[in-house]
């Protein structure tokens, strides 16, 4: 069963990935999805949710107030749903245009060199990615970090992890581009990228709609086989040199 309530309060990103969060740990409650345009969280259950249950996961944030939304037809979200589904372009067009560009500058440098060498290029494809998305989530860090804590094996456990991931993706961004102990980063590369492609694994084959904290707070992605792609193409380069190099 599916039913919509208002809730008002959510100012942001970060308030719609707080609330999304908090709705999603009450039991019997099988996803949460959030329209901060409308103020509305459309709630799927396994069983019949009280509304007073729901309140009170909202109870230490006093700022969100949920309330009973009949009016909306469930067809309506249906629609919504099936709009979003046919602007796949539109909606990834962002983190395209990222890895358009990464790509592209990566080959010029790599062609610049006299000799195309495929270990030098994931090298710095490597570098650009970390450093390109890494920016993205420091933008709003507070933001990605709750975003994150809604699917990510770790910070749903550690809520520090999320603050502390986006630094990591900085340093290995760093280490790439500098060359530093390539051994180790990308040791720390395949370690790291392979505990965070789990919670995405489980968001995206459970079919949760979810916002995808990849480029952080800036850009509302949804959780999808894009962001698969994206985890398991670092799990792959950084698997490949670190073969390469032992």
């Amino acid at each position: 069963m599916t039913h919509t309530y208002n809730v008002t309060g959510m100012t942001c990103s970060g308030c719609q990935a707080k609330v999304q969060g908090l709705l999603s740990k009450v039991a019997g409650v099988k996803n949460v999805s959030i329209d901060l345009s409308k103020g509305e969280a459309t709630i799927e259950m396994d069983k019949h949710v009280a509304t007073a249950e729901l309140k009170v996961a909202l109870k230490d944030y006093p700022k969100y107030q949920l309330s009973e939304n009949n009016h909306r037809p469930l067809a309506a979200v249906a629609e919504v749903e099936e709009t979003e589904s046919k602007s796949w372009m539109v909606t990834y067009k962002p983190i395209l245009l990222i890895f358009a560009y990464i790509a592209g500058i990566t080959l010029l440098v790599e062609g610049m060199q006299g000799a195309f060498v495929w270990m030098r290029w994931m090298n710095h494809f490597m570098a650009g990615f970390f450093l390109f998305f890494s920016f993205f989530k420091l933008l709003n860090l507070k933001g990605f970090a709750e975003s994150y804590s809604m699917y990510d094996i770790v910070a749903k456990r550690w809520s520090a992890w999320g603050y502390i991931y986006a630094f990591i993706e900085l340093a290995l961004g760093t280490a790439f581009l500098t060359g530093y102990n390539l051994v180790l980063t990308n040791i720390v590369t395949f370690i790291v990228m392979l505990v965070s492609i789990v919670g995405v694994l489980q968001s995206v084959l459970n079919k949760k709609i979810i916002k995808c904290a990849c480029l952080g707070d800036v850009f509302n992605l949804p959780m999808s086989t894009i962001t698969i792609v994206e985890d398991g193409l670092m799990i792959g380069m950084s698997g490949l040199m670190l073969l390469n190099m032992l």
